[in-house]
């Protein structure tokens, strides 16, 4: 394996040593998967518990580092940009104190392009940025925005203006990028990956016994963050329909990735209710706080996983289910439309339209050879485009591009340096002094 420098990857808000979201799994899986192509990597986060150790250490090259930037417990992200310049001295102390220097550092979300932005100012180093979501389309059909918000916008440009590299996960969010936010910046499309280990390693009918589904029922999976935009709601009316319709044995189980946010607590009170006046909730499961190994139990119990979202630039979820040869049936957005094939690893239906997304859930029922056939190639598909090795290897190959042109640079600045250097000398029969860089 060859030995690469050391780089750091930034995720303020999301802890990579505690896999319970989206951001939080792609930075952890993608440090891991570069240290095992010899990169030395050191991922930032922000401590949110005094309990919580300062360091993490996953294997010889990967770690955790947690930084206090402020009270040690959680704050809401969008309350986190007054921690943010504690959080950059904190890391430039760690850097200190352990004499490093990172040739390059891969940002995630705005926050941490913020710090990315700051620290390459003071330090030589490439800056690569991966925005997981973008307030541009966010804020897209609202006319009077928040402080935060603004805020956000101009961060989010700068980042893209300014970052030697911005990765999009999808061609779409490449697009928004282009249209919503800035013509400038250099833009590549490297999507997430997922586990191909932990996510198909189960056979259906274990994890069907271990959580209590009983042979006959049809169980649909929904699986991520309670919020509005992840169309859950859509899926409920859904599952009412094909009740009332007299689908015998359906089930419905949601699975919640996330339960700090006040956000997230109201939206999942509000999908309790409506499932409760629909009358629904002796056919529901939640579910919450359950760890990789058990979501991959919950996939595999799945029939089909329905990810009803109304923007998804990173697919993650699909991705999941599909790595565990579990049938999607997915909104026709995003990243959802670029790592499900329609009709072929899974079925594609309009965002927000419970009637088309009841009759393509009605179909997968009633053709479980459909179901095989679509959960066989999506497992493929998988394998074949979507592995954290494979992720990792394309990134890989963008660090070490940028990293050698910024190595050419300083050589082409010290020659430079050299034979003004010479002239001086000469031009004044060598007593001179030496020009300092």
């Amino acid at each position: 394996m060859q030995s690469r420098p050391t780089i750091a990857l930034i995720s303020v808000h999301s802890d990579p040593a505690t896999e319970t979201g989206s951001q939080n799994v792609y930075v952890r899986q993608l440090g891991e998967a570069l240290s095992r192509l010899g990169w030395q990597v050191d991922m930032f986060t922000r401590k949110t518990d005094a309990s919580q150790s300062d360091m993490v250490q996953h294997n010889p090259n990967c770690r955790t580092i947690r930084l206090s930037a402020g009270v040690e417990q959680f704050v809401p992200r969008q309350k986190l940009i007054g921690y943010l310049p504690e959080f950059l001295k904190q890391l430039r102390q760690f850097q200190l104190a352990n004499n490093i220097q990172y040739s390059l550092i891969h940002t995630n979300y705005w926050l941490s392009a913020w710090v990315g932005m700051e620290l390459k100012k003071i330090q030589p180093l490439k800056h690569v940025h991966t925005f997981h979501s973008l307030s541009a389309v966010r804020y897209a059909k609202i006319d009077h925005l928040s402080h935060i918000a603004k805020i956000r916008l101009a961060i989010e440009k700068a980042c893209l203006e300014r970052a030697d590299l911005t990765i999009a996960t999808c061609p779409q969010q490449r697009e928004y990028l282009r249209k919503l936010v800035s013509t400038k910046g250099n833009i590549e499309i490297v999507p997430c990956g997922t586990d191909t280990h932990i996510f198909g390693s189960v056979a259906s009918i274990t994890a069907k016994g271990k959580l209590d589904i009983e042979s006959g029922v049809f169980n649909l999976l929904y699986a991520g963050r309670f919020a509005r935009p992840q169309g859950i709601e859509t899926l409920v009316r859904a599952v009412h329909k094909l009740y009332l319709s007299g689908i015998p044995n359906i089930h419905l189980t949601l699975v919640s990735s996330s339960h700090r946010h006040v956000s997230n607590q109201l939206e999942r009170k509000r999908i309790k209710k409506l499932i409760e006046d629909l009358g629904i909730k002796n056919i529901t499961t939640f579910a919450e706080r359950i760890s990789r190994e058990e979501l991959a139990m919950y996939y595999a119990a799945a029939d089909v996983c329905v990810v009803p979202s109304y923007y998804n630039p990173s697919g993650m979820v699909a991705l999941e289910a599909m790595a565990s040869g579990t049938p999607v049936v997915a909104s026709n957005v995003d990243g959802l439309k670029y790592v499900v094939e329609h009709e072929q690893t899974g079925l594609l239906f309009p965002p927000k339209n419970t009637t088309v997304l009841t009759e393509t859930i009605h179909r997968l029922i009633a053709d479980p050879k459909l179901r095989w056939k679509l959960g066989v190639s999506a497992r493929e598909r998988v394998e074949d485009l979507f592995t954290w090795d494979g992720v990792a290897n394309q990134l890989s190959d963008f660090y070490q591009e940028l990293i050698e042109a910024h190595n050419l640079e300083l050589l082409k600045q010290n020659l430079e340096l050299e034979l003004l250097n010479r002239s001086l000398k000469n031009s004044i029969g060598g007593k001179t002094n030496e020009v300092v860089s």
